[in-house]
């Protein structure tokens, strides 16, 4: 127990997951990889995993951490939503409560695993008795909006992503609605870059198909190096939570990811003191008793 377990969903962008797993390959002890038994994804539709990358996990894989699990996880008469927390809870039985769940998905590439790792194991006691005392962590997202010419566009503010957790009771997607502990540790989302097929078939079949902004795909399609200033309210559900873009003149990850150090995009630590004093406060069982 008291293990770095980290679970990734495969589905139709499993290929991602060859930018994924060796981010946190060295500092995981285990690596689970959920997939639905028949290749449908929380909608329904049919997707296909090349045998190559079955190949590609065992030619990576040289200490044995990697473990496939698969189940049923399309339910016609559930949501896609629903669908969705049903395989995140049975991918975290399988991960172990008394484990650190980290839950990712195949386009999310921690940019320092082993810093992230440093700073969970800060909070080790809280795996003792997770059920008395359940916490989520939280690192904050850098949005990939669409790579262009020779670099990407990516929302020009951090949003906040739940990394991982000691007791996965889980809502909606990975939100247990139990407290929060935000860090200041930056993933790469690479959530729209890619090409337009690719991003419909997203939208049609995760877990929030339905929610998504009738105008998106437009703006999307315009957007380039060029005219990236001009555009705002720009986030695929809601749209005014994405107000503006920015450029990075690169496309390889690691440069990406130094290049937003040294731009200080990181939440303050000021931020950081607010958000989780906050959240320590509204959690306070005093306070929820009064309640």
């Amino acid at each position: 127990m008291k293990k770095i377990h980290v679970g990734f969903l495969m589905s139709y962008d499993y290929e991602l997951l060859k930018n994924a797993i060796p981010k946190v390959y060295a500092d995981a002890d285990a690596i689970f990889l959920a997939i639905d038994k028949d290749r449908l994804t929380w909608s329904g539709s049919l997707f296909e995993v090349k045998d190559s990358f079955f190949d590609w996990v065992k030619e990576i894989d040289k200490d044995q951490k990697v473990s496939f699990v698969e189940d049923t996880f399309y339910h016609p008469e559930l949501s896609a939503m629903d669908c969705e927390v049903l395989e995140r809870k049975f991918l975290a039985d399988k991960m172990g409560v008394g484990n650190w769940i980290i839950q990712l998905d195949a386009d999310e590439y921690p940019v320092d695993f082993k810093a992230f790792v440093r700073t969970l194991r800060k909070y080790d006691s809280y795996l003792v008795n997770p059920a008395s005392q359940p916490i989520q962590i939280a690192t904050f997202l850098v949005n990939i909006y669409k790579f262009v010419d020779n670099g990407f566009l990516y929302i020009d503010e951090p949003t906040k992503c739940m990394t991982a957790t000691n007791f996965p009771n889980y809502k909606v997607g990975r939100n247990t609605k139990e407290r929060i502990i935000y860090t200041n540790h930056l993933m790469l989302h690479e959530t729209l870059s890619r090409d337009e097929s690719e991003l419909a078939f997203k939208f049609e079949n995760w877990g929030h198909s339905n929610e998504v902004n009738p105008d998106f795909m437009e703006k999307w399609r315009s957007a380039n190096s060029q005219n990236y200033k001009d555009l705002t309210d720009l986030f695929y559900l809601e749209p005014h939570k994405w107000k503006r873009l920015n450029f990075i003149n690169s496309k390889d990850l690691n440069e990406i990811a130094e290049k937003l150090h040294r731009n200080n995009f990181s939440p303050s630590n000021w931020f950081l003191f607010k958000k989780n004093f906050g959240q320590w406060f509204k959690f306070l069982k005093y306070f929820k008793w009064i309640k």
